[in-house]
């Protein structure tokens, strides 16, 4: 009989992004090889393990993890991964370019670059290339890589302004020289210093563009330019060069201020931690932190790793990832993530994640991995900008030429044929999809919303219909007390009574009927002589009488008087579990226990209606009048029963060819299936369950429905801004071409309109940073991004005062 071995993936392959990474293909393949039976992946809390099935006839427990240990350094040693930051971009399509010569480039299996959030994501085979000759090719087309943690430098980070400015004051002498009667060479010579200045990255990226075989919009402009030159109207083709890179130099500062939003989610972990260890406390980086470390967590300060309270009892301001508005209370075995603010009492907390698997760590690979996810409306103006450009560039070859053949002027028709290049490079176009995705997604990072890349946020925004899970989503998940019906005597001692006994019991049902006595302030002696009758109930002695506490099943053949039998026939019809009591053969009351809704739920449900969505359904594996009672206390409009996970899957189908497009929220676990055949899957509790993170293509990061709303709205809201910037840019082209043609604008005034749209578009698209719903700002004083984050040395300082305390 085979047995298994179970590793930790992430110290097998310590290298690899994630599971879904093909290395963990090559890996399996390769121990499957080695003569193992089957190799496969397990998901538990704190990430993936690599399950190994041997034959002991063959292999020992030791063999087999050498094996593993073998394999993993293997394949760790070849192919390598590397998130690299790229400077020098000012434009979507030094991406491509990057993207373009990588990819040819023998031994790189996957190189793709996100313009929007700076990042080239790599894949290579160690054996073909190294990292350095890799570098080395993107630095040969003009761009660099930065280190971890290191920012370009001032003039690195300013010089397309710089060069812009520079260009804009000889442009500004050489006119002025020109008016003053100055030499002819003098006010040229600084029209060309103009040229240079304005068109030096403008003519790099139009270069390796050709070199890549593609046209582009820097391409347009040169050739605009040059053209302007070729007539002798330097001024127009040096304020064209002036205004492309000062629009340049702007747009690249406003996507600066989005990409800052979206890195500072990285800077939300201390650098440092204290450790309890050999009976010292002993500051180590959080890098450094293993599993079962125990830190200490000052009032005031962030905690450093993903773990469980092992002592102290605070409130933790979780709003850095969950976006929660009040401070959450911890106790000793509560989980506590990386990156949030302790309150005001001390904790000792288990380190129960690595830094490089906590919360705080994968939501920022998540977000960095959903900008370079294109969504439908960015894939359709790329694809319409590679056919566009070309179709212009021959636009403007046969504007030159036809013309002259029926007597119009050769100057005028090259001149108004560089106009209408200028006209038509689709700059604001190429930039407003994008700008608009990374705000959007960075916003809702900030709210305690993972949305997994633009797709996803654009087919949120379109939502009619969403489907909801039951248990755990819709309700608290665990039986509550939810009615206390006494025959015979008084609420408090029915209850106390059944406490007694209940206490004595590890079942969901007695501990829900003990924290309900325990919140009415009750107390009681301990019960003797409990005998647990399996599947019925409970009998025991208690303050000198005998009890019995259980259903129906459990008084079979015993007369129910007729005022019980009310109450349980109306309860029942409820659809609620029920508890008889009976003390010394005299029935003496009811308890009835549900699955209560979530606090606020059916504020959510209106919330979503107020945004548009029309329809909001149950699919609960629950019996009918379960459901039904849940739904009509909440608001829900349908509700499907008795659905197991694959009649959920069936159901989202239908709901699909019903309403069109359709969500599916759930815990992220036994609801995979019908999320993943949803338009869009939300996962509730990204925070706690790694498997949610996973699955979901939103991931509400709390455990609760509140952030929901929020979501659809940011998400509308963000498409109607890309629809705003893609109408400005369109409607752009579509005026000046014609403009350019007829001759009622020349090239000055082409560029100045052209380059000021792609500013609007940016800017506009920045707005979703600051979004607000109904007018009413989601965040709070602690919600991640939305304000200055404070440094550690400044937590350290500032304790909370006893009023900012929340219970």
């Amino acid at each position: 009989m085979a047995e298994k071995l179970e590793l930790e993936l992430s110290l097998v392959l310590p290298e690899i992004p994630d599971e879904r990474d093909a290395c963990v293909g090559r890996l399996t393949n390769l121990l499957q090889a080695e003569g193992l039976e089957k190799v496969h992946l397990v998901h538990e809390d704190g990430g993936a393990r690599l399950c190994l099935h041997y034959d002991p006839q063959r292999f020992s427990v030791s063999r087999v993890r050498e094996l593993a240990q073998a394999a993993g350094a293997k394949i760790g040693n070849r192919f390598r991964h590397e998130s690299l930051r790229i400077d020098g971009m000012d434009c979507p399509t030094c991406a491509v370019v990057i993207e373009h010569a990588l990819q040819r480039t023998d031994g790189v299996l996957e190189a793709s670059v996100s313009y929007a959030a700076e990042r080239l994501r790599l894949e290579y085979d160690g054996e073909k290339i190294k990292r350095p000759a890799i570098v080395q090719r993107i630095q040969a087309l003009g761009y660099a890589v930065l280190e971890e943690g290191r920012e370009a430098g001032w003039f690195a980070e300013h010089r397309e302004l710089i060069f812009s400015g520079v260009a804009g004051l000889l442009l500004l002498a050489g006119w002025l020289a020109g008016l003053a009667g100055a030499p002819h060479t003098l006010s040229l010579g600084l029209l060309l210093g103009a040229y240079a200045a304005g068109g030096f990255y403008t003519l790099r990226d139009a270069w390796q563009s050709v070199k890549s075989r593609s046209f582009d919009i820097d391409t347009l402009m040169i050739v605009a330019a040059a053209g302007a030159a070729a007539l002798g109207a330097w001024e127009e083709g040096a304020l064209l060069l002036f205004l492309f890179s000062l629009g340049h130099a702007l747009e690249h500062m406003a996507m600066d201020r989005a990409r800052k939003a979206i890195e500072a989610l990285a800077e939300l972990a201390p650098k440092t931690a204290l450790v309890q260890r050999d009976g010292a406390e002993v500051e180590v980086r959080v890098e450094d932190l293993l599993r079962g470390d125990r830190v200490v967590v000052k009032p005031g300060s962030r905690i450093p790793a993903d773990g469980q309270v092992a002592f102290g009892n605070s409130a933790v301001d979780q709003a850095p990832v969950t976006g929660e508005s009040m401070p959450v209370d911890k106790q000793p075995g509560d989980k506590v993530f990386a990156g949030t603010v302790n309150g005001e009492g001390a904790l000792i907390v288990e380190v129960t994640k690595l830094a490089r698997e906590s919360t705080l760590s994968r939501m920022v690979e998540m977000v960095a991995e959903a900008q370079t996810q294109k969504s439908p409306t960015q894939r359709f103006t790329d694809r319409f900008e590679r056919v566009f450009v070309p179709v212009v560039l021959l636009g403007a070859a046969l504007l030159i030429v036809l013309p002259p053949l029926f007597g119009f002027p050769f100057a005028e028709s090259f001149y108004r044929a560089m106009a209408v290049l200028v006209a038509a490079s689709p700059c604001a176009l190429a930039i407003a999809t994008p700008s608009a995705v990374l705000s959007g997604i960075a916003r809702a990072a900030r709210g305690g919303v993972l949305i997994k890349g633009g797709a996803h946020l654009e087919n949120l925004g379109v939502l009619t219909a969403i489907a909801f899970d039951k248990t755990g989503t819709l309700t608290v998940g665990k039986p509550e007390v939810t009615d206390v019906v006494a025959v015979s005597g008084d609420e408090a001692r029915l209850l106390t009574l059944a406490a007694a006994v209940e206490s004595r019991s590890a079942h969901p049902l007695a501990q829900a009927v003990v924290m309900e006595a325990k919140r009415r302030g009750l107390s009681w002696s301990e019960a003797g002589e409990v005998e647990a009758v399996t599947g019925k109930g409970l009998r025991a002695e208690f303050d000198g009488q005998k009890i019995a506490i259980g259903n129906a099943r459990l008084f079979d053949g015993e007369a129910v008087p007729e005022a019980i039998q009310r109450h349980t026939e109306r309860l029942q019809n409820e659809g609620k579990t029920l508890m008889l009591i009976q003390a010394n053969g005299q029935f003496l009351g009811v308890l009835a226990l549900a699955d209560t809704p979530r606090e606020g739920v059916k504020q959510v449900l209106e919330g979503l209606r107020r945004i548009g969505i029309r329809k909001t359904i149950m699919l609960t594996g629950d019996n009918e009048r379960v459901g039904r009672n849940i739904a009509d206390a909440i608001g829900l409009d349908e509700v499907q029963a008795g659905l197991l996970p694959e009649d959920k899957v069936k159901a989202m189908e239908a709901l699909g060819e019903r309403y069109g497009q359709v969500a599916m929220v759930g815990d992220g676990v036994n609801d995979a299936p019908a999320m993943a055949r949803a338009t869009v899957g939300i996962a509730m509790g990204g925070a706690g369950t790694d498997v949610a993170l996973e699955t979901a293509d939103v991931a509400l990061m709390a455990d609760d429905l509140s952030k929901l709303p929020f979501a659809v709205a940011l998400s509308r809201a963000s498409r109607r801004i890309i629809w705003q910037n893609l109408f400005v840019s369109l409607g752009v082209v579509v005026l000046l071409i014609p403009a350019t043609l007829f001759g009622w604008a020349g090239i000055g005034l082409a560029v100045l309109i052209h380059e000021g749209s792609t500013v609007v578009v940016v800017i506009n698209a920045l707005r979703l940073l600051g979004y607000r719903a109904n007018g009413k700002d989601p965040r709070h004083p602690g919600d991640a991004l939305s304000e200055k984050f404070d440094t550690q040395e400044q937590l350290d300082n500032k304790m909370p005062s006893s009023s900012q305390r929340m219970y």
